[in-house]
């Protein structure tokens, strides 16, 4: 039986990395449908600092970040048959009702219901966590938590946009903007597989570097270069067929010219701000598109996790923090020093 009190990184108000807290609370109890799982290891998200500042949806308070997290079921709620104490899982963190219609016809991120693990509920930054036995996938035995961990957000809200959204196809050339991201890196590695010729926009040139050991064919330090000026030179002043936007504001004229006729831009962030300008003459006369997205239906991310089973998507794991640590985990990210993502170790 797993102990009554446990370990837990929350916040009771909104605010910088300082509200942070590493408390002990009582164990939760998996409810009917649900599993208890040992958290072994948690990767933050871009989410959690935007829920930790303050957004505005309805979320646990104090809240227990994490979208992210894999580890062992130890306990399991009433009605629950196909899911064994004992087995290593990560989590789908996608929440949704299931019976709508969206729901059905398998677009569940469409969901009017729709929510988030670790953002609208408690999430996996503590020793344990519950979680919807229905989104729990077992772990293979050569796959480390710390890796299956990383997958979830970034691998699924990257394939959607590109696979599903943006419709990529070999032989296309993709542009990803924000490339030290977890969802970018995710975006390079996916776009890679489907045959598509990869530029991408980071700053700094150790980043440029971990970009290029990425599989990019070109990358840009976009504290050199104007990137959209230098993707006409390198595509013989055509463009790009995709670009993969989470920055927002200060990329978003960029990005927008960068586009060849007939191209697509997908978006699934806005990081660097929320409000852009679209010149919708440029958005008609070029027959662009331009594509929002948010994470991935429950089949998308199934596919996405039957090719990372196979090693052919690995995250970048940039560092890992104990759990007592959790507050130094929050500033080091808000700082933006990591390429790729950071984990939280209970």
């Amino acid at each position: 039986m797993p102990p009554q009190r446990m370990k837990a990184a929350r916040f009771h108000e909104n605010g910088p990395p300082k509200v942070v807290q590493v408390e002990e609370i009582d164990t939760p109890r998996p409810s009917p449908g649900e599993a208890l799982i040992r958290v072994e290891a948690a990767a933050f998200n871009h989410l959690d600092l935007w829920v930790r500042r303050g957004i505005p949806i309805e979320t646990t308070m104090p809240h227990i970040g994490g979208s992210d997290f894999a580890g062992t079921v130890v306990d399991v709620g009433q009605g629950v048959e196909d899911v064994v104490p004992g087995t290593r899982v990560l989590v789908n963190p996608a929440l949704s009702c299931g019976t709508c219609r969206d729901c059905v016809r398998g677009e569940e991120s469409l969901c009017a219901t729709f929510r988030i693990l670790g953002e609208h509920t408690d999430g996996g930054f503590a020793e344990f966590a519950v979680a919807p036995a229905a989104n729990l996938y077992p772990i293979p035995e050569d796959i480390s938590v710390d890796v299956a961990a990383a997958l979830p957000i970034a691998y699924q809200t990257a394939w959607r946009a590109l696979v599903s959204r943006a419709r990529v196809r070999p032989g296309e050339d993709v542009l990803v903007i924000g490339a030290s991201g977890g969802a970018a890196t995710a975006a390079i590695q996916i776009a890679k597989l489907a045959g598509a010729r990869v530029f991408a926009v980071t700053s700094g040139p150790p980043n440029v570097e971990r970009v290029r050991g990425l599989g990019a064919d070109v990358v840009y330090d976009r504290e050199e270069v104007d990137f959209s000026r230098a993707v006409f030179n390198d595509t013989r002043s055509r463009g790009v067929d995709i670009v993969v936007e989470n920055v927002g504001e200060p990329t978003w004229k960029g990005s927008v010219r960068a586009l060849a006729p007939g191209g697509r831009l997908v978006t699934y962030g806005a990081t660097g701000g929320p409000i852009v300008e679209l010149d919708l003459r440029r958005l008609f006369w070029r027959q662009i598109e331009i594509i929002g997205t948010t994470m991935a239906s429950r089949g998308e991310f199934e596919a996405m996790l039957r090719v990372a089973w196979t090693g052919r998507l690995m995250p970048i794991i940039d560092a890992r923090f104990p759990l007592d640590d959790a507050r130094a985990a929050h500033e080091y990210l808000e700082a933006g020093r990591q390429f790729g993502k950071v984990l939280l170790i209970p």
